[in-house]
């Protein structure tokens, strides 16, 4: 199929992502669970022939491997795992909310427009999909607002990624953002220990519930990733003059004096950086702030390498 007759929904996935993510590797630090057998050599609950526990079954799991006995006597749905080393299982969230809308003046150029922090995101996530699945890894997505939107649990199937680029491509932003209550109920709801990689930009109206969701994960034994994902604008607050401020989750609308409240605002902005920064190091996890002026292969690639040096 030639490049012209390609799906819409491989925009997502151009040929300078892949030849770029070609030559990257993710290696987890952390112990991962998952039935493909891989390169994160650790004990883990796969499928082999060795019985290890039952878990309580939760939707997306398999039905192949529910315990029917267990059914028939309890009247409840459990799954049987086993004793396997296998690969990593990843779950990508991707923020969909309201203010992931907004692009600004300074956000990258592609494909002859500005990108938008949603844009810009789904390209990281394809981005990432597609080296993990090269890896033989199981992913999964989640798209998210105030709710889950849509739910794909981690699978190393080949046409994961295929799935995951048209769940991305259909998805519209808009709803409220509060990310802390999506993140509790996903710490639930993935089935097994993992990677969870969170690209949003993590605006939420109670920071320290946040941080306390993103514990959850934490708790949970997830390695955590948050690419926390910022306009120009917003962090810099390069406006001047009186102008128009919308809210992209609401029909808010304020004439303000841009230089008035600049020194206000960033002080705010700083300090909300900080908060989330220090906290989710303080959990062993990789905090990457991004700014969309810079282009996403090479945030992608300067954030692989570093970690596979050990920055």
């Amino acid at each position: 199929m030639g490049i012209d007759n390609q799906p819409g929904y491989m925009k997502w996935l151009p040929p300078a992502t892949t030849a770029t993510i070609a030559r990257c590797e993710f290696f987890g630090r952390t112990m991962k669970n998952g039935f493909i057998s891989g390169k994160h050599r650790s004990p883990k609950k796969g499928f082999s022939v060795e019985f290890a526990e039952h878990r309580q079954y939760v939707p997306g799991d398999d039905l192949r491997n529910l315990d029917w006995k267990v059914l028939a006597r309890k009247d409840r749905l459990y799954i049987r795992q086993y004793e396997e080393e296998t690969n990593l299982r990843a779950t990508i969230l991707l923020d969909c909310s309201g203010s992931m809308a907004y692009a600004g003046e300074s956000a990258a150029m592609f494909a002859g427009r500005r990108l938008s922090k949603f844009d810009y995101a789904r390209y990281l996530a394809a981005g990432l999909s597609y080296m993990l699945a090269g890896q033989q890894d199981a992913v999964g997505l989640v798209l998210f607002d105030s709710r889950i939107r849509q739910y794909l649990p981690a699978k190393s199937q080949a046409s994961q990624v295929r799935r995951i680029l048209e769940f991305m491509d259909s998805a519209k932003c808009g709803g409220d953002t509060a990310p802390a209550p999506v993140f509790d109920e996903i710490a639930e709801r993935i089935p097994s220990r993992g990677l969870v990689v969170i690209i949003s930009d993590l605006f939420d109206p109670d920071t320290d519930a946040l941080l306390k969701a993103l514990h959850h994960f934490n708790y949970r034994k997830h390695e955590i990733v948050v690419l926390h994902t910022m306009a120009e604008e917003e962090l810099h607050f390069n406006f001047d003059g009186h102008m128009h401020f919308s809210d992209l989750e609401s029909d808010a609308r304020l004439m303000l004096d841009a230089k008035a409240i600049r020194a206000g605002y960033l002080e705010q902005v700083n300090m909300f950086l900080k908060k989330i920064g220090d906290g989710v190091r303080k959990m062993n996890a990789d905090y990457v702030p991004i700014n969309t002026k810079t282009p996403f292969e090479n945030v992608l690639t300067e954030y692989l390498s570093r970690r596979r040096s050990g920055g």
